[in-house]
């Protein structure tokens, strides 16, 4: 009898283990008001920067509030599938809350980002038409593009040369589709909308951007990417987003055109055969949404210390690449730097987690490192202190 073969990871577990190198799964036991500060087990309580939860909502009790009156309800499933038994009015109120929000005619929810992804661009493209990535788009993109059939091209992270290019060779009598990331998620940059709109339109092209990373984060009042370069609602025909994140929840969301939600309802398959997003979940979104806007001041917050943060780093001298906005990639050069130095973070009561090729470039291994709206100046000045003290001894500074 022959035994199964085990697949191997992108990384050797076991030699990182053995080198106590190994931060990765690790239990988060409890979250500490104002999901600054987690407990982890074997560690006790640490200062978090490695969250996606940028503007510190969970444990926010008007959210957790929601969810809780929704358990009381509606119980903590549904019946089934969306398009089936599954739907509640609680789904319904989230479209419509989203589409207000992105400022949309209408909206579909996911019971992930990743699914939303992957069916929205399977539905909407076949394999005679042309999508055009950024070559650091997020993988739930590529794997869409490829699930889809479609011809798959990249082009160079925001490169509005190569773009054109691209666009150029497309096949014009075809449905030819851009995506990108609003905030890409391992360099914090932020994508050239201006610039990518103008092509689309020049080439009769549609535009989809993933906001996973910028809702809650871009604009005066986190609306995104739009609003961040004074943009109208218009501007994007596809917008992507997940209840992941800013949005303390689970689920992802894709906004647009009431004819193409109508359509992507009843034709993605992600949708269709994927289980509703629980009652609770569903609320704890809308509730979310509500407090973005009742509370904008904590956007300013996370933008202003996003900058403290960034400034301090800089000026200690890391390279954080291109970084605009929330994420701080804080590069080591190689695998054995990064996880060094995630480690001597780890020792020293921060939470933050080494990020390694093939997620990243050879040579280009980091830490991941997020700053939060409930962060303190001293939490900041304390990790930036950490991080320094770590890279001089490793030789990275």
């Amino acid at each position: 009898m022959t035994m199964a073969t085990v697949p191997r990871g992108p990384w050797d577990v076991e030699y990182y283990k053995e080198q106590g190198l190994y931060f990765h799964l690790v239990e988060v036991s409890e979250v500490v008001p104002g999901s600054a500060r987690v407990v982890v087990k074997d560690r006790g309580e640490m200062l978090m920067f490695g969250s996606y939860s940028y503007l510190g909502l969970i444990g926010h009790p008007a959210i957790d509030r929601a969810a809780q009156e929704a358990i009381g309800r509606y119980g903590t499933g549904t019946n089934g599938v969306r398009l089936l038994a599954g739907t509640v009015p609680l789904h319904n109120e989230l479209e419509t809350s989203i589409a207000a929000f992105k400022g949309t005619e209408a909206a579909i929810a996911f019971a992930s980002g990743y699914m939303a992804n992957i069916s929205t661009i399977s539905a909407l493209l076949d394999r005679h038409d042309t999508v055009i990535c950024d070559k650091l788009d997020h993988a739930s993109i590529v794997d869409g593009c490829l699930l889809s059939g479609a011809k798959m091209v990249r082009f160079r992270h925001n490169d509005l040369d190569h773009l054109a290019e691209r666009l150029e060779r497309a096949n014009p009598d075809r449905q030819r589709m851009v995506i990108v990331d609003g905030v890409y998620s391992m360099d914090g940059d932020i994508a050239d909308l201006p610039g990518i709109r103008a092509l689309c339109d020049r080439y009769g092209a549609l535009l989809m951007v993933d906001e996973a990373h910028s809702l809650g984060v871009l604009g005066a009042t986190g609306t995104g990417i739009e609003e961040h370069f004074g943009m109208g609602p218009e501007t994007i025909d596809i917008k992507m987003g997940t209840f992941s994140k800013s949005i303390p929840s689970v689920g992802g969301f894709v906004a647009g055109s009431a004819e193409m939600i109508t359509g992507l309802k009843h034709k993605a398959r992600g949708f269709i055969y994927s289980a509703a997003i629980p009652p609770a979940s569903a609320a704890a979104s809308i509730a979310a949404l509500q407090v973005i806007r009742d509370e904008p001041e904590r956007v300013r917050s996370l933008q202003e210390k996003f900058a403290y943060f960034q400034g301090k780093l800089k000026a200690a001298g890391f390279d954080l690449l291109s970084s605009q906005a929330a994420i701080a990639p804080v590069v080591c050069g190689t695998d054995e730097q990064a996880t060094r130095l995630m480690m001597h973070c780890v020792d020293h009561g921060i939470f933050v987690q080494a990020i390694l090729p093939p997620v990243v470039p050879v040579g280009l291994a980091r830490l991941r490192a997020t700053v939060t709206a409930n962060h303190t100046i001293e939490d900041i000045d304390y990790a930036v202190e950490v991080l320094t003290d770590g890279a001089r001894k490793l030789g990275i500074l």
